[in-house]
């Protein structure tokens, strides 16, 4: 079956881009109404009301270029500023110069921010200063002389448009960094899926080969020492190696994207499974298996990971304590959750032995049964005391997944 994409967006800057549309709409409409509260005191209102036909049916129509980064292009920009700045030039043509000395709005009036704040959004800091910039030389014209009123403003909109785009780059910059730690998350848990199947399958062919070997002799011995060095080589490769550099991460106009790639799921992720059923086959002579009459039902992924870690644990009795090593399983059937308790009768791990093991690339706890569990949002527990054996502990939740499972849910919708 075809592995599946998964495909994650994020953006911080969209939200902007909405109420940038709101705000050019309803500022075009609080120009236009004070136009007509004010009509009577223009001296050439026909001039005003051509200039507010084509503010309208321009900012009605633009809407779309202003939903998202990638519409609103160079062009679009270049001509909503001009409309702005021609609207502060003509004010003194329209409006009467009394009104205009005594610091009056312009014709866009506080439109002409929306503008300005587009720029901002779409190409950051830099971009807020130029326009602002312009912004504020249309108004020095537009009253002959710089009065402090009109220097507030001023100030007011330069300051607020590059402090709007700083903040557009700062989040830009937070995107591509969470995308960046995404996928490193993602390369993380894969490498780790690698890890335990190839701890499960590959390394315990390897170190059979080499203890078989060793026992046999001639030939079979020197094909032994091989398998060595290939466990040992294998195990490096596996416990540092599988990382890689980068993934497919962008810089979208919809914000950083993040792709993985999930395998499908082999069962129908809503159909529980009986837990006994794939527990059975590790009962035996040496392996006494103890569980519920009832079914124990979880969810296909789960009951899998869960039935491979119980494996991965009796591995490690065969291995250290002995092909002829006795061990029991217990099964309990909680309300919310399984618990599984692996318990061996061999000499127990002296203090320290496992950390000194996952340091040498021996992952088979770390990764093959606590891996395992804590992706399904459970917990493994070993318990060893020297001389009596070991227990190792291990809980799964009932009503959770692994966080893959529930990814590609999501992907799915």
């Amino acid at each position: 079956m075809a592995r599946r994409e998964r495909v994650m967006r994020m953006s911080v800057e969209q939200p902007l881009w909405r109420a940038l549309a709101g705000y050019r709409v309803l500022t075009m409409l609080y120009a236009i109404g004070f136009f007509t509260t004010a009509y009577s005191g223009f001296a050439r209102p026909w001039l005003a009301v051509a200039y507010y036909a084509v503010l309208f049916v321009w900012t009605l129509a633009t809407l779309p270029k202003v939903s998202s980064a990638a519409s609103c292009t160079k062009r679009f920009l270049t001509v909503d500023l001009t409309i702005a700045l021609t609207g502060i030039l003509l004010t003194p043509f329209a409006d009467a110069h009394e009104r205009v000395m005594n610091g009056g709005p312009t014709l866009p009036s506080i439109w002409t921010a929306g503008s300005v704040l587009a720029f901002a959004i779409k190409g950051g800091w830099r971009w807020a200063a130029v326009a602002s910039t312009l912004v504020a030389v249309a108004n020095l014209v537009e009253r002959g002389s710089p009065a402090r009123d009109t220097v507030h403003n001023v100030v007011l909109v330069w300051v607020a448009s590059i402090a709007i785009g700083y903040v557009v780059e700062v989040a830009r910059a937070s995107e591509r960094t969470l995308a960046r730690a995404l996928e490193i998350e993602a390369a993380t848990r894969e490498r780790e899926r690698l890890a335990r199947d190839i701890h499960d399958s590959v390394l315990q062919v390897l170190a059979m080969v080499q203890r078989r070997g060793a026992v046999i002799g001639g030939e079979a011995a020197e094909l032994g020492r091989m398998a060595g060095e290939q466990e040992v080589a294998l195990r490096t490769l596996v416990s540092g190696g599988l990382v890689p550099v980068s993934r497919l991460s962008e810089d979208t106009a919809e914000g950083a994207v993040v792709r993985a790639m999930d395998e499908p799921e082999r069962d129908d992720p809503d159909t529980p499974v009986d837990l006994r059923a794939l527990l059975a086959p590790y009962a035996g002579p040496l392996v006494n298996l103890a569980e519920p009459g009832a079914p124990v039902s979880l969810a296909p992924l789960a009951a899998r990971e869960l039935a491979a870690a119980v494996g991965a644990a009796l591995d490690n009795v065969r291995k250290h304590v002995g092909e002829h090593a006795r061990a029991w399983i217990l099964v309990e059937d909680e309300p919310d959750e399984v618990i599984v308790t692996v318990r061996d009768e061999g000499p127990g791990i002296p203090e320290g032995r496992l950390a000194e093991a996952e340091g040498e690339g021996r992952l088979g706890v770390a990764l093959s049964i606590r891996g395992r569990l804590r992706e399904l949002g459970g917990t493994a527990e070993l318990i060893s005391v020297p001389g009596q054996g070991t227990e190792v502990e291990l809980k799964a939740p009932k009503k959770t997944t692994s966080s893959t499972t529930a990814r590609g849910k999501a992907a799915e919708r």
